[in-house]
């Protein structure tokens, strides 16, 4: 990769960064490169397609249009933003590149595949399926873009996002097929719920091999009926989160809501265990697993040992998996917060300024492209006993500097 004499001096300040390990890192930059290279009909496309994904990587602290051009030596943004809008080139197929790539390095049979949405704020009204909307990344009612991604975990530590969706709301959008005309929304496109786009992208992930044994998600998908029919009829295992008044009945087949479980609980029934690791350390908590009537479900809850928070997941649990792969499983949603993290910090994921349906999908799986890429580098620097997933700090910078071609995402 491009680092300044700046950058250079200060990776190598502490050793941690080696001109071996630049050298390995530009190889395997050119392998991914070369993966790509069949999507695009002109060189001229190929070699766009290589300066956007290395301006995705390069140490700026916005990516867009603008950024990438200057970085590329271009003196306006116009080449990048045809390539993006107008060049004839197919993002499902540069997704599943994506994913064959990942799988290459971080199939596992124990894998987990997560499901979340993330925000986007935008201005204006012309984004594909921009409008006021709550956004849990944003905390917030605001304008906004809604993706919907599936991320993959696997027992080692590794994770990166596999599938994305542009959410499109029904009534502001698919009730004005002029508007959707104008930001590029295909006639053929017909709205869907988040759960049912997460649906069409496991299936995506089973049609490509992908091996898991598990999914997992917060409780937007966990309420969802159809999502949870889909997954049992497909004999996939899932722990998911839900509300606290989600309605259960107990081994006895008496009906109750989840809420009501802690109540009926001895105390040795509680166990305190770890669910992962995070940037304060192991997380903690105490659980506990309620079987219900059905012995393919329990029911799960964990409790803060900070202020006794509690919440609450239902498990498809059809091998009869323990206790404590269940937490496990649980766990795992973190790491699609972390993947969230390190592609905007690292990689552009947000930092956009395309407005057409097709040119969303495009950025955004460029931008997973390079976070795979970051994860595959960090991969292979854990084998060597390094992990440069790490965040440092310059002399006298107030702010974390990046590593620069390794993302300053918490480990674990």
């Amino acid at each position: 990769m491009e680092f300044s004499a700046a950058e250079r001096r200060l990776l190598h300040a502490d050793g941690a960064v080696t001109n071996e390990d630049l050298g390995a890192w530009e190889e395997e930059f050119g392998r991914v490169a070369a993966r790509i290279s069949p999507l695009f009909y002109r060189p001229e496309s190929r070699g766009h397609a290589e300066r956007y994904l290395r301006g995705l990587l390069a140490p700026m602290e916005r990516k867009n249009g603008w950024t990438i051009a200057e970085h590329a030596g271009e003196k306006e943004p116009k080449a990048l933003q045809r390539f993006l809008n107008l060049t004839p080139w197919d993002a499902g197929e540069l997704r599943d590149i994506v994913v064959e790539y990942a799988m290459e390095r971080f199939a596992d049979p124990q894998g987990v595949l997560i499901a979340d949405p993330t925000g986007f704020a935008k201005k204006g009204k012309k984004s594909a399926g921009v409008q006021r909307q709550y956004s849990g990344t944003l905390g917030r009612i605001d304008n906004c873009q809604i993706g919907t991604f599936l991320s993959y975990a696997n027992t080692g530590g590794d994770r990166v996002l596999v599938d994305r969706e542009l959410y499109i709301p029904e009534e502001s959008w698919f009730g004005d097929r002029a508007r959707c005309a104008e930001a590029g929304i295909p006639d053929e496109a017909e709205f869907a719920t988040r759960p049912q786009q997460v649906q069409a992208m496991i299936g995506r992930a089973r049609a490509a091999g992908v091996p898991f044994a598990w999914f997992t998600a917060d409780e937007e998908f966990g309420q969802n009926p159809g999502l949870r029919e889909y997954l049992e009829g497909a004999g996939i295992a899932y722990v998911m989160a839900v509300p606290k008044n989600t309605a259960c009945t107990d081994a006895r087949n008496r009906e109750t809501i989840v809420w009501d479980l802690p109540a009926r609980l001895k105390p040795n029934t509680w166990q305190r265990r770890a669910c992962g690791t995070g940037t304060k350390g192991f997380r903690v908590y105490d659980w506990a697993l309620v079987n219900s009537a059905d012995p393919d479900h329990q029911y799960m809850i964990r409790r803060s040992i900070d202020d006794g928070e509690l919440a609450y997941y239902h498990c498809h649990n059809p091998r009869h998996e323990s206790f404590g792969e269940l937490v496990r499983v649980a766990g795992s949603r973190w790491p699609v917060e972390e993947c969230f993290g390190a592609a905007k910090n690292e990689t552009g994921l947000d930092n956009y300024q395309v407005r057409l349906y097709r040119a969303w999908y495009r950025h955004i799986t460029l931008s997973m492209l390079a976070l795979a890429f970051l994860a595959v580098i960090r991969h292979d620097a854990k084998k060597g006993h390094r992990d440069l997933w790490t965040t440092r700090r310059a002399p006298g910078d107030k702010h974390p500097a990046r590593a620069r071609t390794a993302p300053a995402a918490p480990v674990g």
